[in-house]
């Protein structure tokens, strides 16, 4: 990963992914320049973990940088691309990063835009859509599909054929049965259990997961 790279929200997760890209690097011999674009003028000029804000995330249009968005909820991200589709950004620009600490087994695809930290697992045959990010200690078996700019925090387990919609989130250390649906824009909460199909857009919580609202 030698190109250079901008990540777009100086958030932590651009730290995270920034902390990845350099484990890659160490592993590789490589040196991957990164800037960061954000929309808060404030933080132009800042350095965040050596690399520096170099102005708002437009500023994309007009560079030939490998993008990564890092934004921490989906649905952000999901608005951040929509946007810099809007002026007229390739999406072939867009690049995943695999933390070297990553396993992704045989079978699996990972789209190109995804981030997968630290010990996160793919046990087989697991689809990562577009600008899906899963945070540290992930683990999805076999045949999981995540859809596009999904969000899997630290520690979550999915059975297998579990399918999570667009710009669902599940939340840290949540666990879904096999076989089981989480709905485009879902939440599941930190350590629920899922054990049936969780509706578009509904938030869910506890063991065993049932809507906030009941």
């Amino acid at each position: 990963m030698t190109e250079p790279v901008l990540l777009l929200a100086a958030s932590g997760l651009a730290r995270e992914t920034l902390a990845a890209i350099r484990a890659i690097d160490e592993r590789d011999g490589t040196s991957t320049p990164v800037g960061i674009l954000d929309d808060d003028e404030a933080r132009h000029g800042e350095v965040l973990l050596g690399s520096p804000v170099l102005g708002p995330t437009a500023m994309a249009a007009d560079l030939q940088d490998r993008l990564i968005l890092c934004a921490g909820r989906g649905a952000a991200r999901r608005a951040m691309a929509q946007r810099l589709d809007g002026l007229g950004v390739d999406p072939a620009r867009y690049r995943a990063v695999i933390h070297p600490a990553a396993s992704v087994g045989e079978g699996s695809h990972v789209a190109p835009g995804a981030v997968l930290l630290a010990e996160v697992v793919l046990t087989a045959d697991v689809q990562v859509g577009a600008h899906v990010v899963a945070m540290p200690g992930a683990v999805l078996t076999h045949d999981d599909v995540v859809e596009d700019y999904a969000t899997i925090c630290a520690g979550v387990v999915l059975g297998g054929s579990v399918r999570v919609g667009a710009a669902a989130y599940l939340g840290m250390c949540s666990s879904v049965r096999e076989g089981v649906r989480v709905g485009p824009d879902a939440v599941l909460g930190m350590g629920a259990t899922l054990l049936g199909d969780l509706p578009q857009g509904q938030t869910w919580v506890g063991v065993p997961a049932r809507s906030k609202e009941s």
